[in-house]
C-alpha cells in the first residue's frame, strides 16, 4: 500500500500535471520538515502535525537567513500536501488553513528596450557555422515567442511546421499550445535545419536545438547563452530568458496587442499573471497620454 507522500507524488505527476522538477522540489521540502517535526518535537508522522510546529519551522528557515520567497515556496509545498490529505480525506482539518504568506518585495522585472533587441540583432546578423546559426535561432526565438526557457529545450522537430507558420509546444502542466512565428524565423529555421542535418551523430534526435554533439541543450547552458549575447548591449543586472519572455510580453503590449491576446501567447492561466506585464506598457501609455491630451498643453 502506497504511503500519504507516495500517493501525494502521483498526485501532483499524474492529476496536476506538474514537471518532474516542480515534483522534486515539493516532495525535498516536504522531506525537510519531516526531519525538522521528528527532531524537534519527535513528531515520526507529518500527517499529524499542528500549525504550531509548522510555524516553529518557519522560524527556523528565517533564523538561517532563508529569503521570505525561499520560505514561502516551501510553504506553498506544505499546503500542497494539505489539502491533498484534507481532499483524499486523511485528515479531517487542514493544519495550514489560517497561514498567511511571509511579506516579500515586490520586485519589478525590467525588460530590454526595443534598442536593445534592434542592436544585439544587428551584432550578431551574420552568423557562421552550426553554433552562431543555433544561438542567434535560440535569442530570435524567446523574443518572437515569448515562450518559456524549458519549452524552448523541450521543442521537438515534428512540432515546427514553418508552411503554416506555427508552432506547437508543450507548457506547465503538460498543456500544448500553438504560437504563430514570423515568417523572417521561418526562413532562419530552414537554415538552421540544414546546418542541424551536416552534424555527424544526433544523439537527441528528437530535439529541435541540439549541441554540436548532438545532445539536449541545458538550462544553465540557455541561460549562458542568453546572458553573454544581452551584456554585449545592456547594462541591466538581470539577463535572462525570462526577462526576454518579459520583454516579448512588454513589447506587444506597448505596440497595441490586447491582454487577453498576450495571456494566450504566453500560456497563463489566468489574466492575473499576465497582467504583472503591464507595468511597463502602462507606463508607455500613461507617456503617450500626457504628451497627446489637449489640456496637458
Amino acid at each position: 500500500m502506497k504511503t500519504n507522500k507516495e500517493a501525494f507524488c502521483d498526485y501532483l505527476l499524474l492529476e496536476k500535471k506538474y514537471s518532474s522538477h516542480t515534483v522534486n522540489a515539493y516532495l525535498g521540502d516536504l522531506t525537510a520538515f519531516e526531519v525538522f517535526v521528528a527532531e524537534e518535537f519527535g513528531q515520526e508522522n507529518a500527517d499529524l502535525v499542528n500549525y504550531g510546529q509548522i510555524r516553529s519551522w518557519i522560524v527556523s528557515l528565517v533564523d538561517q537567513d532563508v529569503s521570505n520567497v525561499s520560505v514561502n515556496r516551501k510553504v506553498a509545498s506544505l499546503k500542497a500536501f494539505y489539502k491533498f490529505l484534507l481532499k483524499s480525506k486523511q485528515i479531517e482539518i487542514n493544519p495550514m488553513l489560517k497561514h498567511k504568506s511571509l511579506k516579500t518585495p515586490k520586485v519589478v522585472q525590467v525588460p530590454f528596450s526595443e534598442k536593445e533587441i534592434k542592436d544585439l540583432m544587428e551584432q550578431i546578423d551574420d552568423p557562421v557555422g552550426f553554433e552562431e546559426i543555433r544561438d542567434k535561432l535560440i535569442v530570435e526565438m524567446f523574443y518572437v515567442t515569448g515562450m518559456r526557457r524549458a519549452e524552448l529545450i523541450g521543442l521537438q522537430l515534428k512540432n515546427i511546421d514553418c508552411s503554416a507558420g506555427l508552432i506547437k509546444v508543450l507548457g506547465k502542466r503538460n498543456k500544448e499550445r500553438l504560437i504563430p512565428i514570423l515568417s523572417i524565423i521561418s526562413s532562419q529555421i530552414d537554415i538552421y535545419i540544414k546546418e542541424r542535418d551536416g552534424l555527424e551523430n544526433i544523439v537527441d534526435s528528437d530535439y529541435f536545438f541540439v549541441s554540436k554533439k548532438g545532445l539536449k541543450l541545458s538550462e544553465s547552458f540557455v541561460y549562458r547563452l542568453i546572458n553573454s549575447y544581452f551584456s554585449r548591449v545592456s547594462e541591466k543586472v538581470k539577463k535572462s530568458p525570462h526577462v526576454l519572455r518579459h520583454t516579448f510580453a512588454t513589447h506587444l503590449l506597448n505596440n497595441g496587442a490586447d491582454l487577453n491576446s498576450v495571456k494566450e501567447l504566453l500560456g497563463h492561466s489566468s489574466l492575473a499573471s499576465t497582467q504583472v506585464y503591464t507595468h511597463n506598457s502602462l507606463a508607455e501609455l500613461k507617456k503617450v497620454y500626457i504628451g497627446a491630451h489637449p489640456r496637458n498643453k
